[in-house]
């Protein structure tokens, strides 16, 4: 008897860990909400409308899936931390910073004139 609950104790045990181990819904550590890939830093310009971004690097043309994380920013050269999703040819706006011009001086070399 004493052989028979610990073979249904065990039993009770191995049955869950079992069913965790088939889970296949969570996503990997690489993904985040919806499939998309980690977020990445690009820069580029906000169109005029806000809807869409223009990649610096290769001049490709993105949909803003969250158009208001952008408001106030439309037409300006940015810096986004943003989730993309190639396949759908979104991105996901998680912060923007004003990008740096590279022709700009800085207020210092100004004074030296």
């Amino acid at each position: 008897m004493t052989k028979t609950l610990l073979a249904l104790a065990l039993g009770a045990l191995l049955i869950p860990a079992a069913a965790l181990a088939q889970d296949t819904m969570k996503p990997s550590p690489d993904q985040t909400k919806s499939g998309m890939a980690k977020a990445a830093h690009v820069m580029g310009k906000i169109s005029d409308d806000g809807k869409s971004f223009v990649s610096d690097k290769d001049g490709k043309s993105w949909t803003i899936d969250n158009p208001d994380a952008v408001k106030g920013h439309e037409g300006h050269h940015v810096e986004l931390k943003a989730q993309v999703d190639p396949s759908s040819g979104n991105v996901h706006v998680m912060s923007l910073k004003m990008a740096k011009e590279a022709g700009a001086k800085s207020g210092m070399d100004n004074m030296k004139q």
